[in-house]
C-alpha cells in the first residue's frame, strides 16, 4: 500500500480555506449520528414490537438490516469517494441517511420500516467511512491523532446516549420520535457539510469501479454477517459460512485479474495495516464481552435490577465518550506505536482482573476494571486510527477508512457470537436467564479469560511489528 505524505491540492485540501474546526465539527456529527441510529433503535425494539404487531424476531431485523448494510457497503463506498470525491459522496450520505431516517418515523409498517432501516445504513456507512478518512487533509499530521480521538468520542456519545435519548422520546412521544428526532440533527450536518460538495475526486488512478468485485465483497460480507446473528449453531449457520468462503475465494480471483481492482490484496502485505486491522477485528470482539456478558452478571451474578444495570453499563460508552480527545492527544505526544501497546495491555489487565473478580467485590469490583477496559479501548483505537491512516496516500484513504470500520464491525458482530457462546457453554447451563449465580459467575470468568488471552494475540503482534519497523 502506498504511503505517503498528503500532496496539495487533492480531495479535502479544498477544505484547507474553510476552519479546520468547522469542517471537524461537520465529520463529528457524521460519526455520531451512525452510532446513535444503532443505540437508539435498540432501545425502541419493544415498543416498535407492540405498535407493528410483531415478534422479537422480526423486530429484530429493525437492527440487523441497518447493520448489514454498513457491513456491506463501507469498502466500496470508501472506494468510490477516493474516485468522485469523498466531500461530494459524504454530502450524498448524509441526505441519503437523513431522508431514510423521515421515512423510518414515518413507516407505516414493518416491512417499510425495515426497508428504510436499511437505506438510512447507505447513508451511514458513506458517512463513516468518507468522514474518517477526511481528516488528514483537514489537520496536520501532528495533530492526527487528537483528530481521530473526536471522531472516536463522538462515535462514543452516539453510543451512550442512544439509550437514554431514545427512552425519555418513547416515553413521551411514542417510537416514531426516536427517528423523527434526529432528522434535524441531519439537517444540520449536511447544512455544515453541503460546502464540501465541490471537492473533487481524490486522486485515485482507477478509471473504473469495480461493480463485480463490490458485489461479491457485500455477498461475502453479508453472508458471514447474517451467520453470526442466527441464535443457535446449525445447518442454516453452516451454509451462510460456506457461502461466505465460496465469496471470499471468489472475490480474491476476481481482484487479482480485474484491471483496476476494489482491493489490491496486496495492500495486505503492509504490516502497518495488516496487523492494525487484525488487532481492530480481536479488540472490537473483546468488547463486545462487556455488553453480552455484562448484563447477565450484574443481573444473575450480583443480583441487580434492570435500572441500575442499565447504568452500569451506560458507563462503558460514557468513560469512552470523556477519554478520547485526551486519548488522541496523548498519541500525538508518545506515538501512535506506543500508545497502541499501551491500551491492549490495559485491555489485558481489566479483562484478568474480571476473570478472577469474586462476586463479593459487588458492583464496584465489576464497574472499575470496566472503566480502566473502555480508557484503554478508546486509547487503542485513536492510536491505532492513527497510525494505520497517517500516512495513507490520499487516493487511498477512503478505501482504507472503510477497511478499517469494516474490522470494527465485524469484530463486534463475531465477538457478540462466539463471546456469548464461550459465556453460555462456560455457565454450564441450557439457559443463561435462569442460571443460578455461580453459574453465571463463571461464565463470565471464563468469557474475560479468553477475552484477555485473544487481546494477547494482538499484542504479540503489534510487539513483533514494532521490532520489525523504526520508531515514530
Amino acid at each position: 500500500m502506498s504511503r505517503s505524505a498528503t500532496p496539495p491540492g487533492i480531495g479535502f485540501e479544498t477544505a484547507g480555506r474553510r476552519s479546520p474546526t468547522w469542517v471537524l465539527t461537520a465529520l463529528s456529527l457524521s460519526m455520531l449520528l451512525p452510532s446513535l441510529s444503532i443505540s437508539i433503535a435498540n432501545v425502541g425494539l419493544p415498543s416498535m414490537a407492540a405498535a407493528l404487531g410483531a415478534s422479537f424476531n422480526e423486530v429484530q431485523w429493525i437492527v440487523i438490516a441497518y447493520l448489514l448494510a454498513i457491513t456491506t457497503l463501507i469498502v466500496g463506498v470508501g472506494r468510490l469517494g477516493d474516485m468522485v470525491g469523498r466531500g461530494r459522496l459524504l454530502v450524498i450520505g448524509i441526505a441519503v441517511f437523513t431522508v431514510a431516517t423521515l421515512l423510518c418515523g414515518l413507516a407505516p409498517n414493518l416491512f417499510l420500516l425495515i426497508a428504510a432501516r436499511a437505506l438510512q445504513g447507505v447513508g451511514a456507512a458513506c458517512m463513516m467511512a468518507l468522514a474518517m478518512a477526511s481528516v488528514g487533509a483537514v489537520v496536520p499530521e501532528h495533530r492526527t491523532g487528537s483528530a481521530m480521538g473526536l471522531l472516536g468520542t463522538m462515535s462514543a456519545v452516539g453510543t451512550a446516549l442512544g439509550p437514554s435519548l431514545g427512552g425519555m422520546l418513547i416515553a413521551t412521544f411514542g417510537w416514531r420520535a426516536i427517528f423523527l428526532a434526529v432528522v434535524p440533527i441531519g439537517v444540520l450536518a449536511l447544512t455544515l457539510t453541503l460546502p464540501m460538495s465541490a471537492d473533487t475526486a481524490a486522486g485515485s488512478t482507477a478509471r473504473r469501479f469495480d461493480v463485480l468485485g463490490t458485489v461479491l465483497l457485500a455477498v461475502t460480507l453479508g453472508a458471514y454477517a447474517l451467520a453470526m446473528t442466527v441464535e443457535s449453531f446449525g445447518a442454516l449457520t453452516i451454509g451462510l459460512l460456506g457461502v461466505a468462503g465460496a465469496g471470499s475465494v471468489l472475490f480474491g480471483v476476481t481482484e487479482s485479474k480485474v484491471a483496476f481492482p476494489l482491493l489490491t490484496l496486496g495492500m495486505l502485505r503492509d504490516p502497518v495495516l495488516a496487523v492494525g486491522l487484525a488487532t481492530s477485528t480481536v479488540v472490537s470482539a473483546v468488547m463486545m464481552t462487556t455488553l453480552i456478558v455484562g448484563p447477565f452478571h450484574l443481573a444473575g451474578a450480583l443480583g441487580l435490577g434492570p435500572a441500575a444495570v442499565g447504568l452500569v453499563i451506560s458507563a462503558g460508552p460514557a468513560v469512552s465518550a470523556l477519554t478520547g480527545v485526551p486519548a488522541g492527544r496523548v498519541t500525538d505526544r508518545f506515538g501512535s506505536r506506543t500508545m497502541v501497546i499501551a491500551g491492549l495491555v490495559g485491555i489485558i489487565g481489566a479483562a484478568l482482573t474480571l476473570s478472577v473478580m469474586p462476586t463479593a467485590a459487588g458492583v464496584l469490583g465489576y464497574v472499575l476494571p470496566l472503566i480502566v477496559c473502555t480508557a484503554c479501548y478508546a486509547t487503542f483505537q485513536a492510536a491505532n486510527n492513527t497510525a494505520i491512516m497517517k500516512d495513507v496516500a490520499a487516493q487511498q484513504r477512503g478505501l482504507v477508512s472503510g477497511m478499517l470500520n469494516l474490522s470494527r464491525n465485524l469484530g463486534l458482530m463475531t465477538g457478540a457470537s462466539v463471546m456469548g457462546a464461550v459465556f453460555a457453554r462456560a455457565a454450564g447451563t441450557r439457559d443463561v436467564t435462569t442460571g443460578t449465580p455461580a453459574e453465571i459467575a463463571r461464565g463470565t470468568h471464563w468469557a474475560f479469560a479468553v477475552a484477555a488471552l485473544l487481546v494477547g494475540v494482538g499484542l504479540a503482534a503489534v510487539l513483533g511489528l514494532r521490532r520489525r519497523l523504526p520508531a515514530t
